[in-house]
């Protein structure tokens, strides 16, 4: 007796009784659409051993006389299997199969399916099914099921089905084996678009990038040809992508690496290139990290080896001018094909790709960098899994990608991780084609288009009160345009610090919490306290008003350092201080709040790329030198990795080898120096009097003129 009843209590013994019209309802719930639905379907004939399926179709627009088939040369099913397994909704039959790693016979396939749902996709796409299979050895079983009538039963039980036990074969004669599948009585009219859409979807259940001769679905229909016409497939697109790359991840680490910049032969101004795991960029990001920089295994879940192809267009109008001719038909391709797909054993996993499905967040990513990040409309890629390595990747019932667990998080995390690489060496080379090919000059547009004007004006206006009242609203334009210019470098540099800002305050308030329970607000505490509000008044210097003024430039550097002086702490740094034994006269014009701004953003890389370099004994350097004739120099060096990017891009807007980087900090830095009559450089060790230990590190010189 249960222990949640009492002796007067009466227990009552029940069952639960599916309702008949269940089946109609998870047709129609857990099916989305009719090209997932045939998905469905030709997933059970690749589960059923099949080389070949057709997917074939007639009077579609019609639906009380339109059919569908499905027929597949699999190893088919006896009576027992349909009666025991088919017609049992919910059947683990594939779940045991892959839990003992039973392969199929012909081409040692492991389920693909696993919830014995697949089947009612058939409701989705009509009323009424006919299915007729063979297995070898065994007779050829025909049912036929009429899914209107189950309305009028109560329960599932109650619907009456037969099953035929044929003894001479009207399908698959002889020696065949398969099941073929007839859906007549079609629920809904088919239209031009939605075929397109199933026939796409079909074509890309296999990775376009690999030849799968085991396994291939065609799909057909009869009566309709024009409305394939002029569908290109990916052998038609290929040859217009410019970027190429395959990454393959174990483990907590990219094994292999490869990347290629492909030029058209329109673009003979341009040299490819390939890069791999001896380039010094990507070598420094080896090991797998999440979006905050944390390492992460595979092994720590049941994932396996993850290989990353994939291929990048430019849709961009100059572009598309050197070489694609069918401009509309390649944009129509990419718009409906491109995203980042997902494969195991060489079957897709839905619905990862489509071009609703922005599983990687790849257009949210593109707001903040919109030249560097790429977006779901320019990349077709392919990720390939293995079914037997990557048991912790589970499907959802709804078939709209893998349960959302850790196993998927560290997942998606390497592929975001392989993606901040090759975004990376890609902007590069797209630059270098804006460069040459793109139609505005690389230099400051806005100005030299001023400076044009002002020439122009210059030379062919005659009368000379008209030549000086244009002149007089040019120079009030320029001067506007600058004074916009500086607001925004401000802007700019206060808002790159902020997290800087946050990032201290929390260590430093945490700091005076232990140290007030531990001393019972001891002197030690006071200084911090007063560490906290000197730190505060540090940081409101990048925002006061940055007019230039005689400044002591030791002071701005040590200002810089005290702002950041926790956080080196937190990471070890230890500051070198050259510039204390500066002996020369320090003092020059600059922006003072704009120039503690921009060391602190140079501190802050610098940070990030020592912990990347993984050093001991990890160290900044400040100085200042005089050597240059007419220059003052600040220079900051560290001995971390060195600049991983070529130091003529490094200045450009949204370039940075740091994943999930804006690319904005040394952009700005180089504005502000110019704003102040100086530049930004990157000198080789020896131009300048450094220690030895910072020979392979960044070095960054800001000069200014005397």
């Amino acid at each position: 007796m249960s222990k949640e009843i009492n002796n007067k209590d009466r227990e009552i013994s029940v069952k639960f009784k599916p309702r008949a019209r269940l089946l109609l309802q998870l047709g129609d719930q857990l099916i989305k659409n009719e090209s997932i639905a045939l998905v469905e379907l030709v997933k059970n004939s690749y589960d059923a051993d099949a080389n070949r399926v057709d997917v074939y179709m007639e009077n579609v627009d019609d639906p009380q006389n339109g059919i569908i088939i499905i027929e597949d040369d699999g190893y088919g099913m006896d009576a027992s299997t349909v009666e025991d397994v088919w017609m049992e909704p919910g059947s683990d039959f594939k779940t045991e199969k892959f839990f003992k790693r039973e392969l199929s016979p012909k081409f040692k396939r492991l389920p693909i399916g696993e919830k014995g749902i697949g089947r009612f996709g058939v409701h989705k796409l009509g009323n009424q099914i006919e299915m007729t299979t063979k297995k070898k050895g065994a007779k050829e079983v025909y049912v036929k099921i009429d899914w209107t009538v189950f309305n009028n039963y109560r329960y599932l039980e109650q619907v009456p089905v037969s099953i035929i036990e044929r003894e001479q074969p009207k399908l698959f004669k002889g020696d065949k084996t398969g099941t073929s599948i007839t859906i007549s009585n079609l629920r809904k009219d088919w239209t031009r678009g939605v075929a397109r859409n199933v026939k796409r979807t079909i074509t890309a259940m296999v990775s376009p990038f690999e030849s799968n001769d085991s396994f291939i679905a065609e799909f057909d229909i009869a009566d309709k040809p024009a409305w394939f016409d002029e569908l290109l497939e990916w052998k038609d697109i290929q040859e217009y992508s410019l970027y190429h790359f395959k990454v393959t991840m174990s483990g907590s680490k990219i094994k292999e690496f490869k990347y290629s910049f492909i030029p058209w032969a329109t673009m003979p101004k341009l040299e490819g290139r390939e890069i791999d795991l001896s380039n010094e960029l990507v070598c420094n990001f080896v090991d797998i990290e999440d979006i905050e920089g944390k390492k992460i295994s595979l092994n720590n879940h049941e994932i396996g080896t993850v290989v990353f192809e994939g291929y990048i267009f430019d849709r961009d109008t100059f572009v598309l001018r050197l070489g694609v001719s069918d401009k509309k038909g390649f944009k129509g391709y990419l718009d409906n094909n491109c995203g980042i797909r997902v494969f195991r054993d060489g079957l897709r996993v839905y619905d990862y790709g489509e071009p609703e499905n922005d599983w990687l967040g790849l257009d949210l990513r593109r707001v903040n960098q919109p030249s560097k990040r790429l977006s779901n409309n320019i990349v077709l890629g392919a990720i390939y899994l293995s079914r037997n390595d990557s048991f912790d990747l589970i499907e959802k019932t709804n078939r709209e990608g893998f349960v959302e667990n850790t196993a998927y998080d560290d997942f998606k995390n390497s592929i975001l991780h392989a993606l901040n690489i090759i975004e990376t060496l890609r902007f590069s080379d797209k630059q270098k084609i804006r460069e040459i090919y793109g139609p505005t000059p690389k230099s400051e547009p806005v100005l030299q288009v001023l400076g044009d004007l002002k020439d122009y004006v210059d030379k062919n206006v005659k009368e000379h009160e008209v030549k000086n009242e244009i002149t007089k609203y040019l120079v009030k334009v320029e001067d506007d345009y600058k004074r916009i210019n500086e607001n925004l470098l401000k802007a700019a540099g206060a808002g790159l610090s902020m997290s800087v800002v946050i990032h201290e305050v929390e260590k430093i308030i945490l700091e005076v919490i232990k140290v007030l329970k531990n001393e019972n607000a001891s002197e030690r505490a006071m200084n911090l306290v007063k560490h906290l509000s000197n730190l505060i008044d540090g940081y409101s210097e990048i925002i006061r008003k940055s007019t230039q003024t005689n400044e002591d430039i030791k002071e701005v550097i040590d200002q810089a350092i005290t702002n950041t002086e926790f956080r080196c702490a937190s990471h070890k740094i230890e500051i070198v201080k050259g510039h204390k034994k500066y002996q020369g006269k320090s003092k020059t014009k600059v922006a003072r709040s704009l120039m503690i701004g921009t060391l602190m953003n140079l501190i802050d890389n610098s940070i990030y790329w020592l912990e990347k370099a993984a050093r001991k004994d990890k160290k900044m350097f400040f100085g200042i030198s005089d050597e240059e004739e007419g220059y003052m120099t600040i220079v900051v060096a560290d001995n971390g990795t060195g600049f991983l990017l070529p130091t003529d891009e490094i200045t450009e807007p949204f370039v940075s080898a740091k994943p999930g980087g804006i690319g904005l900090g040394l952009h700005i830095a180089s504005e502000i120096m110019l704003a102040q009559k100086g530049k930004i450089s990157f000198p080789d060790w020896g131009d300048f009097d450094i220690p030895k230990e910072f020979k392979t590190g960044a070095i960054i010189a800001l000069s200014f003129k005397k």
